[in-house]
C-alpha cells in the first residue's frame, strides 16, 4: 500500500529545492550581469583617468618691447616667441629636424594660449616672463609610462633625444601636471592635449531641445485620440500597426528620411541641431505614443465614467481626470525616448552632423555635433592619446543617460497616484 502521506511529503520537497534552485539560478545570472557592467564601466574608467590631468610646460618666453607692441599685443608672432624660448632653453639644439622635434614638445596650440595668457594679464608685457603651455600629447603619455622607451626608436612615438629633454626638464622643475578642466570648457580639436567636449554637450543639448518640443507634444496629442476618442475601425488598426512597426525601425532609416526631406527638400541648414532634433524626434514619437497610451491604459476606467455621469463632456472627462492621472508615465515614457535620442549617432551622421566642430554653437542654426558622434570621431582617430578622450566622452554620455533615467523614475514616483 503506498504512503500517500510520505509520497506528499517528498513532492513537497523536491519543489522547495526546486524553487531555491531557480531563486539561485537568478540570483547568479543577477550577479554575472552586474560583474560584466562593473567590468566594462571600470575598465572605460580606468583608461579615461588620464584626460582628469594634463601636462604643462614652463617656457621662457620674452615679451619685451620689441617683441610685442604694447598698445597692440593680439599681433605679436605668440608661436615664434615660444620656438625662441625652447631654443634658449636647449642652446645645444642647431639642426632643424632637432628643432622641429624640440619644437613639438609644446601643444601645436601652445601660440594661442600664451595670447590668451597675455591679453588676460597685460602686466606680463615688457619683460621675459614664464609661461605655463600645455605639453603635446606624446609628452604627456610619456610621463604617464604609456610610451615604452625599451623599444626601437623608429617604434615610438617619442625619440631618444626628446627624452633627454624632458628628463632635464623635470630636473629643472619645468614640468606639472595639472587638472584638465579644459576636456569640459573646450571645442574639439585634431589636438588631442587641447580637446574638448563642450561643442558636442552643446550640440545634444539643442538636438534634444528640439526633439522634446516636437515630440512630446505630438505624442501626447496623438496617444490620447488614438486610446480615447479614434473609432475602432481598420484605419485606427492600420495606424496602430504601423506605430509599432516604426518602433522597430533602424534609427539609420530616419537620418535617410531627414536627408531626403529636411535637407534635400525643405532645404533646411545641415549640420545645425534643428535638423538633428527633426530627426530624432521622428524616430522617438513611435516610443511616447506607445508610453502614452500605455499610460493612459493604466487610469482605472472608474475616473472616466464617473465624469460622464456627473455631466462632462467626453474631452472634460479625459483632460480634466484621465489625463492628469496618466501624466506621470507619459513623462516617463518621454525621457525615456530622449535618453534614447541621446545615444543615438546613425540618423546624425546620415545629416551631416560629423563634421569637425571646433566652435560652441550659439542656436540651433548654426552647425553643430553630437557627443555620441563625437565619440565616433575620437574612436577613429589614430592618435593614441584619443583613446583616453573617447573613453572620457563616454563616461560623461553614461552618466546623463542614468540621470535621465533617475529623473524618470523620480518623476514617476513623486506624480503618480496611487489606487
Amino acid at each position: 500500500m503506498i504512503d500517500l502521506t510520505k509520497k506528499a511529503g517528498f513532492g513537497l520537497a523536491g519543489r522547495h529545492r526546486a524553487e531555491k534552485r531557480f531563486k539561485w539560478v537568478g540570483r547568479s545570472a543577477i550577479a554575472i550581469s552586474l560583474m560584466f557592467l562593473a567590468l566594462m564601466v571600470g575598465s572605460i574608467t580606468l583608461t579615461a583617468s588620464g584626460t582628469l590631468r594634463q601636462t604643462q610646460i614652463a617656457v621662457q618666453v620674452d615679451l619685451g618691447a620689441e617683441n610685442v607692441d604694447p598698445t597692440d599685443p593680439a599681433s605679436a608672432s605668440y608661436g615664434r616667441l615660444v620656438k625662441s624660448g625652447l631654443r634658449d632653453m636647449f642652446p645645444d639644439v642647431t639642426s632643424r629636424r632637432e628643432k622641429k622635434a624640440l619644437y613639438n614638445l609644446v601643444s601645436p596650440e601652445g601660440s594661442f594660449e600664451a595670447a590668451k595668457l597675455v591679453a588676460k594679464d597685460p602686466d606680463l608685457l615688457g619683460s621675459t616672463q614664464t609661461l605655463w603651455l600645455t605639453a603635446s600629447d606624446d609628452l604627456d603619455l610619456y610621463l604617464r609610462g604609456k610610451i615604452d622607451i625599451t623599444l626601437p626608436q623608429n617604434q615610438r612615438q617619442i625619440s631618444d633625444k626628446e627624452v633627454v629633454w624632458i628628463n632635464a626638464l623635470q630636473a629643472n622643475n619645468q614640468l606639472r601636471r595639472v587638472a584638465n578642466w579644459n576636456f569640459l570648457t573646450g571645442g574639439d580639436s585634431r589636438e588631442p592635449e587641447i580637446a574638448g567636449i563642450l561643442s558636442a554637450l552643446v550640440g545634444s543639448l539643442y538636438s534634444l531641445a528640439v526633439c522634446f518640443a516636437l515630440s512630446f507634444p505630438i505624442g501626447i496629442g496623438a496617444a490620447i485620440y488614438l486610446e480615447e476618442f479614434a473609432p475602432a475601425n481598420r484605419l485606427s488598426d492600420l495606424i496602430e500597426v504601423n506605430i509599432n512597426n516604426l518602433a522597430a525601425v533602424p534609427s539609420i532609416v530616419f537620418g535617410l528620411l531627414g536627408l531626403s526631406i529636411f535637407l534635400g527638400y525643405m532645404g533646411l541648414p545641415r549640420s545645425s541641431p534643428l535638423v538633428g532634433g527633426m530627426v530624432l524626434a521622428l524616430m522617438t514619437l513611435p516610443t511616447i505614443i506607445i508610453a502614452a497610451r500605455a499610460a493612459l491604459r493604466s487610469v482605472p476606467p472608474s475616473f472616466k465614467e464617473a465624469a460622464l455621469a456627473l455631466g462632462a463632456s467626453p474631452v472634460q472627462a479625459v483632460f480634466h481626470h484621465v489625463f492628469p492621472v496618466a501624466m506621470p508615465g507619459m513623462l516617463t515614457g518621454a525621457i525615456i525616448g530622449m535618453a534614447q535620442a541621446l545615444g543615438e549617432t546613425a540618423p546624425l551622421l546620415m545629416i551631416g552632423m560629423v563634421a569637425f566642430i571646433v566652435d560652441i554653437p550659439d542656436s540651433i542654426l548654426e552647425p553643430a555635433t553630437a557627443l555620441p558622434v563625437q565619440i565616433f570621431l575620437w574612436a577613429d582617430s589614430p592618435e593614441r592619446a584619443f583613446t583616453e578622450k573617447t573613453a572620457a566622452a563616454i563616461i560623461v554620455l553614461l552618466i546623463f543617460l542614468i540621470s535621465m533615467n533617475l529623473i524618470a523614475i523620480l518623476l514617476r514616483r513623486k506624480l503618480e497616484t496611487r489606487f
